[in-house]
């Protein structure tokens, strides 16, 4: 599997911060078709922010793919068209221990991203695939603080 962070991790722009950075460890995934990495500790000014993952206050990333890859069927021999076209659905799922009421124990806030790739897509248009996730990822880095006000404060 070529899902592989090195540390440091630079984090995207957030309100407040200053240069945040990451440094992970390999940690064990929840199932064998993925990688984790746990947060060991953090640079930049983050104020507030947990230095490191905890098995109460958890600070991961998990990268993963299907236990089964899908492969195209057959396309149905009258029609000449396919049945279905299955999707292979990779996930990137990051988890972070936060406070809810002081005093009280640590609840996980996750943040999700699935990215739905239908089978055959990989081979007969990678570079419209490529460019999906090229604009994915540049528009999550280009509105990172964005995404963290709206979050903090219900404004969109």
């Amino acid at each position: 599997m070529s899902f592989t962070l090195t540390t440091p991790v630079t984090g995207g722009a957030q309100t407040g911060f200053t240069t945040p950075t990451y440094t992970i460890a390999a940690d064990t995934a929840p199932t064998n078709t993925g990688k984790q990495y746990a947060v060991s500790g953090i640079g930049g000014t983050q104020t507030g922010v947990d230095t490191a993952s905890s098995p109460s206050r958890p600070f991961t990333i998990t990268l993963s793919r299907p236990g089964v890859l899908r492969a195209l069927p057959g396309v149905n021999a009258v029609t000449g068209l396919l049945p279905n076209v299955p999707r292979n659905s990779y996930k990137i799922i990051v988890r972070k221990g936060v406070t809810v009421l002081t005093g009280q124990a640590a609840q996980v806030a996750i943040a999700t991203v699935t990215l739905d790739i239908p089978a055959g897509a990989d081979s007969a248009d990678a570079a419209n695939v490529r460019a999906m996730l090229s604009l994915l990822i540049g528009g999550l880095n280009q509105i990172s603080a964005s995404i963290g006000d709206t979050t903090v404060t219900g404004v969109i």
